[in-house]
């Protein structure tokens, strides 16, 4: 089993997430996060005054997926977010040693 965590730009949530589902992946979770990368934020102006954005407002997804559907999902998640501008973000994909689920104590991938 893998884990795959995507940060994306918040406007593509609703693509990535209708996109995963085309391809029957169904469960994730989705958590509001703020970072920056190369971009290194960006400057504003706000009543006159000039000011730095340091943390730019990001989406992160996580999904947990059995190893055969991993590339499958990649591939849709960059396809579904990427604008081809700078800070559409990243995915990176790490090993899951056990997933457990607590209501029927089911294990591996039955569990996902």
């Amino acid at each position: 089993m893998k884990k795959v965590e995507a940060i994306i730009k918040p406007f593509k949530l609703d693509e990535v997430k209708d996109a995963l589902g085309d391809i029957g992946i169904e469960g994730m979770t989705v958590t509001e996060v703020k970072g920056f990368g190369r971009q290194k934020g960006h400057t504003e102006i706000y009543r006159g005054s000039e000011y730095t954005v340091d943390f730019l407002p990001k989406i992160k997804i996580e999904l947990v997926l059995a190893d055969g559907q991993v590339e499958n999902a990649v591939a849709t998640i960059i396809k579904a977010a990427k604008t081809g501008k700078i800070g559409d973000g990243k995915v990176f994909v790490s090993s899951v040693e056990q997933v457990i689920r607590i209501r029927t104590e089911e294990k591996g991938e039955a569990a996902v």
